[in-house]
This record gives C-alpha cells, structure tokens and sequence, in this order.
C-alpha cells in the first residue's frame, strides 16, 4: 500500500476538489476525527430534518429534510408537500399550541396520499401541541407519519395542575371543587414552599328533625366543619380559622389528589333526628359533616358543628367532633327551658338559645376570600319555633327555622346546616329540612 503525507489538499486550480474515482471506497481508520467546518451535501439524510426557526404563519410549500414551527395563532395554516420520492423527510411543530384553535392542514403534491389515504386527500391536524414527521414510502402509501407527539405543559418554576373549576386572582391559581373530583398536580414548583398549598375544606351541613301535630319545634342543625390554611407564600384575607401557623399543612407534590365533597344532611322524620351532613376530604385534610337537628324527646347530633337542643332533651351538641386545631365548628344553642329549638352551632360562633318567642338563631359562619373575594361560609341552622317565630339562619348558608311551617334547607356548596321545624297548637305536622352541600377550594402561586 502506498501512502502519501501531506498536510493539506487544495484543488490545482478552481475551488473543486475530487477525492478518488467513481466506484472507490474511501476509508476513514477507527478512531478517526472527522471536522466538518462548512456544510455538506449528496451524503443523504439521517432520519432527522433541518429545523427553519422562523416560525410559519402563512400558507408555504414544503421542502425535503426541513423541519418547521408552524404558528396558527392568527389563523389558519396549508403545508402543501413536495412532490414525494423514496426517503424525503418533513417535520412540522405546533408552534405556540393553538392547532386546536386554528388548525394545520397538510396537503400533498398532485397526485399523491398521506398515510396511505385517498390521492390528494388532505390530512387536518387539529391537537394542540401535536407535532409530526412524514417519511415519503412509496406511491401506495405515500407520506407515512412515522414520529408523532402531543406536548402541551409549558415549562413553569411553579406548581401546575389541573381539577375542579379554575380561576385566577393575580399570581394565584384557584381550584373550586363543588362536587367529587381529582386536583391532579403534573409539576412541582422549585421553590419548596410554594408548594405548600392554601386550602379551605368545608363539610355538609346537618339535616333536621320535623315536628308532628301540635308539637315543639326542632333543634337547628349544625354547620358542616370548616377547616382553612393558607399557605406562607399567599396574600389574601383569611377566616379567623386560618390554621397557618398551628394546623396542619399540605405540601403537594406531582400527583393526583382525589377529592371528597360532602353532602348536605337529609331531613328527618317528624319524631326523630335528621342526618348529619357528610365529609369532605382533601389530602389529610377531613372536616366532619355538622350534626343532625332533633325532634322533642330526642337528642341532637354532633358534628363539625353540634346542632341545637329540643324539648324535654335540652342538650345542646358539640362541635369539633372530631377534634381539630383551630376548631372546625362550634356546639349548638339550648332550648332555654322552652319549646322552641335552639339554633345549630355555625363556624364561626355558637347556637343561639330558644326562647319563649323564637327559636334559637344559628351561629354565624366564618368569611374568607381564598376564591379571590369574601364569602362567609358553615352557619348553623336557625331553631324550629312551638310559638312565636323560627330562629335565623346563621351568616354562611345556614337555614331559617320554621313555626307552623317546614324549616329551610341549607344552603348548596355552603355547608350550612337545615333549619329546624316547628309546629303550634292545632297546627299540622311539618317537615325538617336539609343541609348544605359542602365545596372545597385549593389555592397556589402559578407565576
């Protein structure tokens, strides 16, 4: 083998140079380094594209081995393809996401398909953040989609996650939960206190007891539990029972949270004791359903926040059952000694106690402006009247007692408890009433 050293190959004259003759092969040994420093051609491609970062916003025309940022965000967008030959290669990306707003179509040369579909038959891409690579086959196939994706996350320094209904108040993203659902967090923020989420968890508000012919009025129910924390990195006023610091925080991180919103209590018979309202459930996080309201001679429930006494059974329930801190709800109001129901306990302050003219008033319910604005929520349920008038439902959903008339049901997505009923002499039998549905809200930093 003979062998030639030089440093350097330049053309004798012009600027062409050709190495070896048609047929030759040319050998690099192993470990060889080879620097390309311009650019090259008629090497053949290697299953990926040169990408144009000049984003398309118009209609164009495809070129073999391009690969291209398609951008529809003021309209709609046509790629008509070249005419097609074995091994030609084309690459298209949702530009911003909004293919699903304006789509792509993807039209190709006269005479040809895309993946195997009808001649000229244009392929409509309508995903956002879908991207595809077309591979020209042959004339049978033609184009054939050989690499697709559908990315749509941006890339944040902060949580993001999706669940519930969303909204936004500056910074803060807000997730309202009205019903079951799942707050699933696909990312994580960098900062490890922004992921120490705000909450609010507010449980169904208790059923009521009726009242039969002639009989005392029932005991208004309790408040479902309200329980709240507002995460350090946060802004907005909350309830006195903010848990931050003393209560339990939830620190999130990239999975899904299922999500449990009580329902209100039913109503009860006219002899008995009305049901409490149901849990709501967020990570650790359980606020209790507020105690059933009870008839004369039966003894009211307990619950996130206790319902009120009754008639020859004047003991008031307790709230905070289970316990919590701060407290999730507080007991109901006695009868004060009459026939006329007390007041179910609400959030924020105890049942009002029955008197000889009303019943009891149900104790207020607790404002927070974790959605952005305040909302009083979790007031009892006013006390049934025997004589006189039904008490008032407390502030934050809760229902008005009845005298000679069913109460009022709690109200939705509010946790307040159902007003008492109350029947005088010779009036009919009346009905209780339900609670309130209860409705969780999570509250994060998105920017």
């Amino acid at each position: 083998m003979s062998k030639i050293e030089v440093n350097a190959i330049e053309p004798q004259c012009g600027t062409n140079l050709t190495v070896g003759a048609s047929g030759d092969t040319i050998t690099f040994p192993s470990g060889t380094t080879v620097v390309n420093n311009g650019s090259q051609t008629g090497f053949g491609r290697t299953g990926t594209v040169d990408w144009q970062t000049t984003p398309k916003t118009a209609s164009f025309t495809a070129v073999n081995g391009e690969g291209y940022f398609v951008n529809t965000t003021s309209g709609a967008v046509t790629m008509t393809m070249p005419a097609g030959s074995a091994g030609a290669i084309v690459s298209i990306q949702d530009y911003n996401k909004t293919f699903d707003t304006n789509n792509l179509t993807v039209t190709p040369a006269s005479g040809e398909r895309i993946n195997g579909g009808t001649v000229d038959g244009d392929l409509i891409i309508s995903t956002e953040g879908q991207g595809l690579t077309f591979v020209y086959v042959d004339s049978t196939v033609g184009w054939k989609t050989v690499h697709e994706n559908e990315f749509t996350q941006g890339g944040s320094n902060f949580i993001t996650a999706t669940g519930g209904t969303v909204t936004c108040c500056g910074n803060y993203r807000i997730h309202t939960f009205t019903s079951p659902g799942t707050f699933t967090v696909s990312a994580a923020a960098a900062c490890a206190s922004d992921n120490i989420v705000s909450y609010m968890v507010v449980a169904g508000g208790g059923g009521t007891g009726g009242a039969s012919s002639g009989n005392s009025g029932s005991g208004g129910a309790g408040a479902g539990g309200f329980r709240e924390y507002k995460g350090p990195a946060d802004c907005y006023t909350a309830s006195p029972l903010n848990g931050n610091p003393g209560g339990t925080a939830v620190t999130v991180t990239a999975t899904s949270f299922p999500i449990t919103v009580g329902g209100g209590g039913a109503l009860g018979p006219q002899t008995g004791v009305g049901s409490n309202g149901s849990n709501s459930i967020f990570s650790t996080i359980t606020s209790a359903g507020g105690g059933g309201g009870a008839a004369k001679n039966q003894t009211s429930s307990s619950g996130g926040s206790g319902a009120g006494g009754v008639a020859n059974s004047d003991s008031p329930a307790s709230g905070n059952t289970p316990p919590t801190s701060p407290p999730q709800g507080q007991p109901g109001g006695p009868t004060g000694s009459t026939d006329n129901g007390g007041g179910g306990g609400g959030a924020g302050a105890s049942g009002g106690s029955g008197s000889p003219s009303s019943g009891g008033n149900g104790g207020t319910g607790v404002s927070t402006s974790i959605n952005g604005s305040p909302v009083t929520r979790a007031g009892g349920g006013g006390g049934g009247a025997y004589i006189g008038g039904g008490g008032s439902g407390g502030s934050g959903g809760g229902g008005a007692g009845g005298a000679d008339v069913n109460g009022t049901p709690g109200t939705a997505n509010t946790g307040g408890g159902g007003g008492g009923a109350g029947s005088g002499p010779g009036q009919p039998a009346v009905c209780g009433a339900n609670g309130g549905s209860g409705i969780v809200v999570i509250r994060y930093k998105y920017q």
